[in-house]
């Protein structure tokens, strides 16, 4: 499972401009409408209620949201450079600037935990997190994402 398997350069947000968790998951649930067909309501709802769970926010600025949907047909993934951060219940109490949204069909079983943890792996090194808050640029953005999947065999 590869990043740019979930991501498209069209589901990289360069400067997302949010208050709050609630407005940045409203947000991200209108692009994942935008880009799945599947209403925003529902995938907002989803999202919600994982967050009830438990905090997705986790740690050094970072969150992944995610959430599987039945009418989805493969997975999606949503990446947003917030242009500046917020409190989002994080684990570390600090407050997100980046966010990679990741949304499987229900069925997804193993593909959804092997792309959590491809995400996970991914923002959890320091040196692609600097980069990738050094740039507003949407295809460098991209690019980042990408390219370190590309030349990191896991």
């Amino acid at each position: 499972m590869e990043i740019a398997d979930l991501i498209t350069p069209r589901s990289v947000v360069p400067q997302l401009r949010v208050a709050n968790k609630r407005q940045a998951l409203l947000e991200l649930a209108k692009r994942a409408s935008a880009m799945s067909g599947i209403h925003e309501r529902a995938i907002f709802d989803v999202l919600i209620e994982r967050e009830r769970l438990g905090t997705t926010g986790i740690g050094m600025g970072i969150g992944i949201p995610h959430g599987k949907l039945p009418e989805l047909d493969k997975l999606y993934g949503i990446f947003a450079r917030l242009d500046r951060p917020i409190p989002f219940d994080a684990i570390d109490d600090q407050p997100v600037d980046l966010i990679f949204l990741l949304l499987a069909p229900e069925t997804a079983g193993a593909d959804h935990l092997k792309a959590l943890a491809r995400v996970s792996r991914l923002l959890r090194d320091r040196a692609v997190c600097d980069k990738l808050r050094g740039t507003d640029n949407a295809d460098a953005l991209y690019a980042l994402l990408t390219d370190f999947t590309a030349s990191d065999a896991a």
